[in-house]
């Protein structure tokens, strides 16, 4: 820090923490996905005079934004559905990818002045890849059919890297001039894909061997902060995707960490990572509404502005029309090789699932920031040709795809008669019945080895859960209902629990106790009410 005061750095990350915090409250309040309501937020306050300009630095948003959101969407992501839906995702991830730049390159070529097929295909690869979260926020909360939203989180997790993979040589071929072959292509994304995912697996195991030999929860937490980065820039280092690096050790960790986490580390690293994966994505949804003055100004003196969104409305339409034409196809081809070769008897979803699919190719921060990263000369130092223009098509689409598709995505659902009412989990309570009649059966062995004289306290746990597995039976079947002496005994120990929090804020109030041993009851209390409910832990 240079002198005293707040520098302006400081400055506009409160205003961002302060955005995020009341765009988040506002978009909760009229149920709109917080993603939508943070860019509609930023869009208006970039309009507000006196608001500080704010720039996107795309090595912020690749090397301090973008690891840990995709590690912690890998972590929740279950790694038995992702491998049973791989093809479809990858029809997703790299057929689409592809479809999509070559079709998103031919519309630039034919549409704006200037553009040859080379900056047709850097504009098609910058849009290609697609950002899932607003639309998988909508689908969990509306009831979209589960495999649709696996399908959509896991296509939301490959197809970054396939996207700047075709950046990467798009860009190439504007700066250097230089056309890539068919061999150096193939090895290079074997190399993308191949190195990416050993590195993660290498920094996953070794974090693996580390965390079995610790249980300290802030030392944990720390450390779990620090894995998305570490496999994120080991990637990097080595010429592989980061992305995927990242990926595999969610996927590697999240998997096996129940072997190395105790209870009150997964209680508190989910509370920190909650509120952590929040923060990041709102920040990261402010900001690009935020960046609207910085684009304008690149195009509305040479272009003019009326003109140039135009071009970017009828671009982001022709982008949703591809995405659209590629998935019934797609679909087809996909199930097929899942139906012959894998062995999966799944059959092509309907017509009205695959358009929900295809209406869900919103853009994201990852488009913005490839953008604004691309270099600004091409290799004799004359300056990147029509790159104002990109940056401002690329904007366009990413508003246009969160906003207009992400508004409209709950009445289209509703409309195909696609939403659901939640109900119970039949997987998840058939597993607690399953972990409940376990415990049973060994509360019955270790009674027969074990002496007379504890018998009642068999009894009682054996009472305890047998009282348990009613519940959840009854939970099954709406006739039964819940055991009525179940329900009472809830309703008093959480009664209880409240009579002890009021109790040990009148002691802090009193100063009998420090506000360090009211945080300790109030926890102890919590844990106690966490395991009443189930336990669950979102």
């Amino acid at each position: 820090m240079s002198g005293p005061g707040v520098q302006p750095v400081e400055l506009i990350v409160l205003l961002l923490l302060v955005f995020v915090a009341v765009f988040g409250a506002f978009a909760r309040r009229f149920q709109m996905p917080y993603p939508i309501g943070l860019v509609i937020g930023g869009l208006l306050l970039s309009v507000v005079p006196g608001i500080p300009r704010v720039s996107l630095d795309p090595e912020v948003v690749f090397f301090v934004l973008l690891p840990p959101l995709i590690y912690a969407a890998a972590w929740v992501t279950s790694w038995r559905d992702f491998s049973y839906n791989l093809v479809s995702i990858l029809s997703l991830a790299f057929g689409l990818v592809a479809f999509t730049v070559v079709g998103a390159a031919a519309v630039a070529y034919a549409v704006f002045p200037g553009f040859d097929w080379r900056l047709g295909a850097v504009l098609g690869a910058l849009v290609a890849p697609t950002d899932a979260l607003a639309a998988t926020s909508i689908a969990r909360r509306i009831g979209l059919p589960r495999r649709i939203v696996d399908i959509l989180e896991g296509e939301s997790l490959v197809n970054d890297a396939t996207g700047l993979l075709a950046l990467e040589f798009a860009t190439a071929m504007v700066v250097f001039g230089e056309t890539p072959g068919i061999g150096s292509a193939a090895l290079r994304l074997l190399w993308l894909m191949v190195g990416g995912l050993a590195i993660g697996l290498i920094v996953g195991r070794a974090v693996e061997w580390l965390e079995l030999r610790m249980d300290d929860p802030p030392i944990e937490i720390t450390i779990s902060i620090l894995v998305p980065y570490a496999a994120y820039f080991a990637a990097d280092k080595a010429r592989a995707s980061g992305i995927l690096a990242v990926v595999a050790a969610g996927l590697y960790l999240s998997r096996r960490s129940t072997g190395f986490f105790s209870s009150r580390v997964r209680i508190q690293l989910y509370s920190v990572w909650n509120a952590l994966t929040f923060v990041l994505n709102g920040v990261v949804f402010v900001l690009i509404g935020l960046q609207l003055p910085n684009v304008i100004s690149g195009v509305s003196g040479r272009y003019g502005l009326p003109r140039a969104i135009a071009w970017s409305v009828s671009f982001a339409a022709a982008v949703v029309l591809l995405r659209l034409i590629w998935v019934f196809p797609g679909a087809r081809l996909a199930y097929f090789i899942r139906r012959r070769v894998l062995h999966q008897h799944e059959t092509v979803p309907g017509w009205r699932n695959l358009f929900v699919v295809g209406w869900t190719g919103m853009r994201g921060v990852v488009a913005l920031a490839a953008a604004l990263a691309l270099p600004r000369a091409v290799s004799d130092g004359t300056p990147f040709p029509r790159r104002d223009l990109i940056v401002f098509v690329t904007f366009g689409v990413i508003v246009m795809t969160l906003v207009a598709q992400g508004l409209t995505l709950p009445a289209l659902i509703r409309t195909l008669g696609l939403a659901a009412a939640r109900g119970p989990d039949c997987e998840e309570l058939e597993a607690r019945q399953i972990v409940l009649k376990a415990a049973l059966a060994h509360l019955e062995d270790a009674r027969r080895k074990d002496s007379p004289e504890v018998a009642g306290i068999y009894d009682d746990l054996a009472q305890h859960y047998r009282e348990r597995l009613d519940a959840l039976e009854g939970q099954v079947n709406d006739e039964r209902g819940a055991p009525p002496r179940k329900e009472r005994y809830d309703e008093l120990t959480r009664e209880l629990l409240q009579v002890e929090r009021d109790a040990a804020v009148r002691l802090r109030n009193d100063a009998r106790i420090s506000d360090e041993v009211l945080r300790q009851l109030e926890h102890d209390v919590d844990l106690r009410e966490a395991r009443l409910t189930g336990g669950v832990l979102e």
